[in-house]
């Protein structure tokens, strides 16, 4: 069958509708996209296209940036499997405790400190799951409240550095990814601060929906016992970041001093086995080869369709719009929300960003900037429903009385703090360009 007699119009219509025909019988994403990809490399071009399948694959899988990415996921695991994680929580809860709304606001600081460890989402909800929630909850706290604040705090590793997200973006969109973990600072925190805020507010006006903890919890361990707790995570922070910023390591070589510095304070710390490294690196194994597969049949259906004209295609719909370039950057973030509710953020980064960067360049807007919106765009789709991700990881770990629905219900307020951080940094763009 000779797809090409149908024209890039139709053709596009057929590739979009035939991606989600088939997410539809739950197969995975991956072997979806590579599917689509064969049939119309085959169908449009002929069976000697051949070759464009292997050019594609073997860009992907040789780019150099991509190294960064096992190594941050394998310290995210470590750290996930130590007690260094544990460690943070409980020297910020005796700093915080004594405020309304305190262990909510140290869960959201702790959380925004283990992103900066790290920069892999999925295991600091479930950590926060098991660590954060089941305090909150015994001390009174609203349960709304609580799992609002672990899975938006839990999602923040989308935005602060090193985030696996601008790490896909910056080797996607060929941008600097430290210029990008530069520009994501201001915004991650700004997010934090919205967040702290809506929870003080909350227990401001009703301290019932955050109550202290009593003097008795107090008194049980000092402010210098906390401080030697929050040493270690600081400095896997100082050593991950400032290896960065400070030019002494790139993202790739930071990202393995951080593993190294996991490895050595677990050793210190008497808690570095056999088995937590085993698990780790079958964790690691697992993600990254779930992220390889669904990026290397990503990476041969936009080059495809890049070749079918569709690039030019979808250029011109967009640059085609009567409206004002804010407004087509308006349209392209509600395209991001829309496919966030039912696809994985990798791959609407491998399937969207080919295409959407080179019109933002077109329109005169910095990619930078725009790898911000794309980062907040993504941590909203991992709260909203059906297939929010956060949800689904904290319902693995909640206690049983705790439903999806109850989890759905308690993540829209964090979502509307999401949206207006987005339409902040959209129309202020300097939010995320000035530290560059």
């Amino acid at each position: 069958m000779d797809l090409s007699s149908i024209g890039i119009e139709y053709g596009s219509y057929l590739l979009v509708g035939a991606i989600f025909l088939l997410l539809l019988t739950g197969q995975p994403l991956a072997w979806v996209t590579g599917c689509v990809a064969l049939v119309f490399t085959f169908g449009w071009f002929g069976p000697m296209a051949l070759p464009l399948v292997t050019s594609r694959i073997f860009g992907f899988i040789t780019e150099y940036s991509l190294v960064a990415i096992p190594m941050f996921i394998l310290m995210a695991a470590l750290l996930d499997r130590s007690g260094i994680a544990k460690s943070l929580f409980n020297g910020m809860r005796i700093l915080a405790g004594r405020l309304p709304g305190g262990v909510a606001v140290q869960t959201l600081i702790v959380a925004i400190l283990m992103a900066a460890m790290s920069g892999v989402i999925g295991g600091e909800i479930v950590l926060l799951g098991i660590l954060a929630l089941p305090q909150m909850l015994r001390l009174g706290y609203d349960r709304s409240l609580s799992i609002g604040v672990v899975c938006a705090g839990g999602s923040l590793g989308t935005m602060m550095p090193p985030s696996i997200v601008l790490i896909i973006y910056g080797l996607v969109a060929n941008t600097s990814i430290a210029d990008l973990f530069i520009a994501a600072i201001t915004p991650a925190l700004l997010l934090l601060g919205f967040y702290v805020a809506y929870v003080l507010f909350l227990c401001w006006r009703n301290p019932q929906l955050g109550p202290p903890m009593s003097r008795e919890e107090m008194a049980q361990e000092s402010v210098a016992s906390a401080l030697r707790a929050l040493a270690a995570p600081l400095f896997i922070v100082f050593v991950v970041l400032g290896s960065i910023y400070g030019g002494i390591a790139s993202i790739t070589e930071a990202a393995a001093m951080g593993v190294s510095a996991v490895l050595i304070i677990s050793l210190l710390r008497r808690e570095l086995t056999l088995k937590m490294v085993q698990d780790s690196l079958v964790h690691t194994l697992e993600t990254c080869g779930m992220i390889i597969w669904i990026g290397i049949a990503a990476a041969v259906l936009v080059g495809v369709y890049n070749l079918m004209g569709g690039n030019r295609f979808v250029a011109q719909a967009i640059l085609g719009i009567d409206a004002a370039p804010v407004f087509i950057i308006m349209v392209m973030m509600l395209i991001l929300l829309v496919l966030g509710m039912f696809l994985d953020w990798i791959g609407i980064a491998l399937l969207t960003l080919p295409i959407f960067v080179p019109i933002v360049v077109q329109l005169g807007y910095d990619p930078i900037w725009f790898g911000i919106l794309f980062a907040v765009n993504m941590q909203v789709s991992y709260l909203t429903p059906p297939f929010g991700p956060a949800a689904f990881y904290l319902k693995s770990v909640a206690p049983k009385e705790i439903t999806l629905k109850h989890i759905y219900v308690a993540l829209l307020p964090f979502i509307a703090l999401q949206l207006v951080v987005l339409a902040t940094i959209l129309f202020f763009p300097p939010i995320a360009t000035w530290l560059i």
